[in-house]
């Protein structure tokens, strides 16, 4: 199993949200998250006193899928999160050592 981590303009996460429902990706969890990303524009910007610098508000989406879907996620969420800038986010891909049901304890596949 792998984990996917996307870092994505909230302007985006509609389409990539419906992207990956249309193709049955189903352990999906969105988080609202402050961060570098280079604003479309300046409406998009505020003034973090913690940092004392201009973030932006993203979304970081994750994914929980097997390994043989990887590179469809990648795909569709390069496609649907583009915002035609080259630092419009990041993609990251980890793996998943252990995966337990907490209902049941048992190993989740």
């Amino acid at each position: 199993m792998k984990e996917i981590k996307a870092f994505v303009s909230r302007h985006r996460i509609g389409d990539v949200v419906h992207a990956l429902r249309e193709r049955e990706f189903i352990n999906v969890s969105l988080i609202d998250v402050k961060g570098m990303l280079r604003a479309l524009n300046n409406t998009e910007q505020e003034y973090s006193a913690e940092i004392c610098d201009k973030v932006v508000t993203e979304v970081k989406l994750e994914i929980v899928c097997a390994d043989e879907r990887v590179d469809e996620a990648v795909k569709l969420i390069q496609a649907n999160a583009t915002t035609n800038q080259a630092d419009a986010g990041a993609i990251y891909v980890s793996d998943i050592v252990f995966a337990y049901r907490i209902g049941t304890g048992k190993e989740a596949k």
